[in-house]
Order: C-alpha cells, then structure tokens, then sequence
C-alpha cells in the first residue's frame, strides 16, 4: 500500500459501512452514466470528508481499500482502441478483472447505449486465465453479436495493457449512485510502464442525474475530463498513436506526473 493510501485510510474508516452484496443490490448500475475526474492525491482527504456525510464506503471483511487489476484486450492493428479514438458509436472494450484481495475474476466486455450511457456485461472467470479470452470468446462473441458489433468474432483478441490500481468504493443513498476513487495507477504495457502515484481518478456512476460528489467536486472547480484507463494509458504509452479525445488529458494531468519506466516483470 503507498504512503497516500496509507494516510488516507483514517478518513475510510469514518465514513458507515456497507456490504458488497446490499451495494450491488441498490446501486448495480450496469447502465449507467459515467463521470471522471483527474486531481493531485492531497486533495483526496479534503474530499471524502465532504462526502462522508452523503455516502457510505464498501466494507469486505473490515477492508476499505481494494487492489484491482485489469488486463485489456486488443486486435493486432487496436480496433477497439481506434474505434473510441475516432468516437464511433459501436465501440467495443474487452478486459478480465482481478480483485487482487478476493482472488475473484471476471470477464468483461463495455459497450456504448443510449445517449452516451455505458452498458457492462460480466462472467465469472478463472483467474488463472486472466490474460486470455479463449475459455470465454463465446460470451464476447455473443455480447457483441447483440449491441450489432459485427467483424470482431474472426480476429485475434491478445492482451494489449494491464492496469493496476488501489480503489475505494463509495454509495450515496440520495442518488443511488457510486463512486470509486482509484490511486497507485500503474499501466504496463509490452515496451514500458507508466506510474502515477500523484494522480487519483474520481468516476461517480449514476443515472442521468448527478449525484452528491458531483455537484461537491464542480463546487471545488473541478470539471469532467475525458479519460480511459485503456485508451489514455495505451496513448500514454504509444505517443504515435491517434489520442485526439484524450490529448488535453494526456498533456495537462497524466504526462506531468507519470513515470515512465522499462518493462519489468511486474507492477513495481
């Protein structure tokens, strides 16, 4: 756990509990609206306290603080990748994740519904085959067989980017709606690795309505920006890339903070 995790988990512990199984219940939202928020991790004390009153934090076995991993995966030539970097409607994203505490996985694949609203559909997955598809290519194939995704079912899906984070999961009773907070941010890729440890990532996932931490953080001047954890990180990585949706973000927060290393055989 880092230094800022570490100092921030006494703000955690003040804040009511709840349980995965009553947050999934009251707050699924597998279609949802999604908001991100890029901001300097010593604002993040401040933050969850004028939250504190509004929410309530995910508790599993009195931990607050989770380890996620997410492996992404890609065509040879990155069509889900250029698909959202020229912003087409029938974009696609497919990963695994990896509760790292639980040893739990699943497979996933995001698509893109109605007026811009995120649409996630999930199977349990071994995480032993976190870094492939091929025990799950049906449910891909069928997933996007039926958002009329068509072409992808002939072509090698291969791991692209791995992402590795700490996240703190918040509900808000008023809205029905989460919010996660991710620090530790680290992208591997095949030719280097970026960190991020200054760097925290605010998403709240509502419905069309904004929620409490919204209207708390446009408050405190902060705005939405556009930013992937897949696509921000793999331009992150590959600057020859086309990253036009991602460029303010890329130069502005993830650039002046990261650091970019060789590859190694692992997060660190």
């Amino acid at each position: 756990m880092t230094a800022e995790a570490v100092r921030t988990a006494p703000v955690l512990d003040r804040i009511a509990p709840i349980g995965l199984d009553e947050l999934v219940e009251k707050a699924g939202l597998q279609t949802r609206v999604d908001r991100k928020y890029l901001m300097h991790v010593s604002h993040l004390d401040e933050l969850v306290s004028a939250m504190a009153p509004h929410s309530q934090v995910l508790d599993i076995d009195g931990l607050r603080l989770f380890d996620y991993e997410s492996v992404y995966f890609d065509t040879p030539d990155l069509l889900a990748y250029r698909l959202a970097a020229h912003r087409r409607r029938r974009r696609f994203k497919v990963r695994t994740r990896s509760y790292v505490d639980s040893a739990q996985c699943w497979l996933e694949v995001k698509t893109r519904g109605p007026r811009g609203s995120t649409v996630k559909h999930r199977l349990p997955y071994d995480p032993a085959d976190r870094a492939t598809i091929a025990p799950g290519r049906w449910f891909v194939s069928a997933v996007l067989a039926e958002r009329s995704i068509h072409g992808v079912d002939d072509l090698a899906l291969s791991p692209t980017l791995v992402t590795r984070y700490l996240r703190s999961t918040f509900f808000l009773p008023r809205t029905a709606s989460r919010v996660t907070i991710d620090t530790s941010l680290t992208w591997q890729g095949t030719r280097a690795r970026v960190d991020l440890p200054e760097l925290a990532v605010v998403e709240t996932k509502s419905g069309s309505t904004a929620s409490v931490m919204d209207r708390l953080l446009w408050a405190c001047g902060h705005r939405p920006v556009r930013v992937s954890k897949y696509a921000t990180g793999l331009a992150a990585l590959h600057p020859e890339l086309p990253a036009t949706p991602w460029r303010h973000t890329l130069h502005h927060h993830v650039l002046p903070h990261g650091r970019t290393t060789a590859p190694t055989d692992g997060r660190r």
